[in-house]
């Protein structure tokens, strides 16, 4: 008699073929970019359209989707509605990607969903993000949850997400980041953004930002939307090195809000996520009050844990992650690097190859040491050509080669009253989680 397979034996096999059989971004870059939503439209169609069978909220944008989805997720659990999560890309556990109510999908259930999408793919030719995208909307359908809020992958106009009919769709800000796909200009990158607008379906603005404003403006028109900026609308305020927030919108009272991300940074997001949960309250969609707002706010850690965002792994010497990789992600990162005290900065740094480092290692500082590193993946650029980038700019450290030398360097040089920060890409901060 065969022996039987274990199911955490069983769910390492299914994520090594998804890894492998499947083209992934993360991992290859560009060429697993899916340039329609062919494949995303085959699947769910096999699964009887499961996309169809939630509420949805929509969320876009260059940098602080991802802050923003967590937020929102946690304020809509706090408001008693059974909530899904689509996120990506994962740091640790792939099944971070897929969440109801904070709770991750099963190994059980991703073994039997690719059990069950398995003789498909070689007739669709699906990538790792269209599979993954289709086992959330059947997750989420299975699960009979109130709502989801999902988040693009890349882009938006072509991204396997922009299938939903969204009560809401969230439009973060825009930065240069993807050019090689979303093209080179802003208002470039503003209009594939912009593809998520569905119409009569209201559009939230995070950002007020004149160079693409018109690019939303006119979408929201054509398409018969309701359009509003977040900016507009009030402000949120933090106190340097707390995570005390006040929100101060143009006629009414501060309202003092906790929550356990920090970084000025995340006023934007905040921000955002005050007025969408407001708007989704004016209109009936969602039933959300001031408590709801300031519990959701304040356990987001409990319901959506945002890994690699300003997160600090250790005390002494001082060690922070951080996955900014665009120039907008890192001047944030480096905005709060200049409010923490430290004798010396020590700074762990990889990107990947098709992308222009250039404009962001113009923005680190020439006082840090730096470690340049290549994570394990095939789109990772060299350390010894990122090495020599820096240096003409420059920049004084050390090419180390993996992640794991670079980290194990700079934590060898490192004193209890030093700060080692680790960014620059995605990658690199998964390998030191």
């Amino acid at each position: 008699m065969p022996q039987q397979i274990s199911l955490a034996a069983r769910y390492d096999q299914t994520i090594d073929f998804l890894y492998s059989r499947l083209p992934m971004f993360e991992r290859v870059g560009p060429i697993a970019f899916k340039k329609d939503l062919t494949n995303i439209l085959a699947l769910c169609e096999i699964l009887g359209q499961p996309q169809k069978k939630f509420k949805s909220i929509h969320i876009a944008g260059t940098n602080g989707k991802g802050s923003v989805s967590h937020m929102l997720s946690s304020v809509l659990i706090e408001a008693g509605y059974k909530t899904g999560l689509y996120i990506s890309p994962h740091y640790k556990d792939y099944r971070e990607r897929i969440r109801v109510n904070g709770h991750y999908i099963s190994k059980k259930q991703v073994v039997s969903f690719v059990d069950q999408i398995a003789p498909h793919i070689d007739a669709i030719r699906p990538s790792f993000f269209e599979i993954t995208v289709a086992m959330a909307f059947d997750h989420f359908a299975n699960q009979k949850i109130d709502i989801a809020v999902v988040e693009t992958g890349l882009g938006g106009r072509l991204d396997s997400t922009n299938i939903l009919s969204p009560i809401l769709s969230i439009i973060t800000n825009i930065s240069y980041d993807h050019q090689n796909m979303l093209g080179n200009a802003l208002t470039d990158i503003a209009f594939e953004k912009a593809g998520i607008i569905k119409a009569g379906v209201p559009v939230l603005i995070g950002e007020y930002q004149q160079k693409v404003f018109s690019v939303f403006k006119n979408a929201a028109v054509k398409r018969n939307s309701d359009l509003k900026v977040a900016s507009r609308l009030g402000k949120v305020m933090t106190q340097a090195t707390t995570n005390r927030y006040v929100y101060k919108p143009l006629d009414g009272k501060y309202l003092k809000l906790d929550m356990p991300y920090h970084g000025a940074y995340q006023t934007k997001n905040i921000l955002t996520v005050i007025q969408a949960t407001q708007l989704l309250h004016r209109q009936g969609m969602c039933i959300i009050s001031q408590s709801d707002l300031k519990r959701g706010l304040k356990n987001v850690d409990t319901h959506a844990p945002l890994v690699g965002r300003w997160q600090s792994l250790c005390d002494a010497p001082k060690i922070i992650a951080d996955a900014g990789h665009n120039v907008d992600g890192i001047r944030a990162a480096i905005n709060e690097l200049r409010k923490i005290r430290a004798r010396q900065i020590h700074i762990i740094f990889g990107t990947v190859k098709d992308k222009d480092v250039l404009p962001v290692l113009q923005l680190l500082p020439k006082s840090a040491q730096y470690y340049f590193v290549k994570a394990d993946i095939p789109r990772a650029m060299d350390d010894q050509e990122l090495y020599e980038k820096a240096l003409g700019l420059g920049l004084k450290g050390q090419a180390c080669g993996t992640v794991k030398k670079g980290f194990q360097k700079a934590k060898s040089l490192a004193g209890i009253n030093d700060l080692i920060l680790v960014t620059g890409s995605i990658f690199v901060v998964a390998e030191v989680l």
